[in-house]
């Protein structure tokens, strides 16, 4: 299986849950880190790349996926 490609708008969810309960999150920058927003209580974080790629389970919903205005 080839490097996963993530963009801004994915909406990730993570194997260990945030504070508030929630396990997903939509991501806000990419790059050397990550910008996450978490889908509950709006808290935003900064991780570097290769965190995030551990910490990620499955991708649920793709901005691709999603058409723009």
């Amino acid at each position: 299986m080839g490097p996963v490609h993530y963009q801004i708008n994915d909406v990730v969810e993570l194997k260990k849950p945030h504070p508030c309960g929630n396990k997903l999150w939509i991501i806000t920058r990419t790059g050397i880190d990550f910008g996450l927003k978490c889908q509950k209580c709006g808290h935003r974080v900064m991780i570097p790349r290769k965190t995030f790629e551990r910490a990620v389970k499955r991708i649920v919903s793709s901005a691709a996926e999603t058409p723009g205005p």
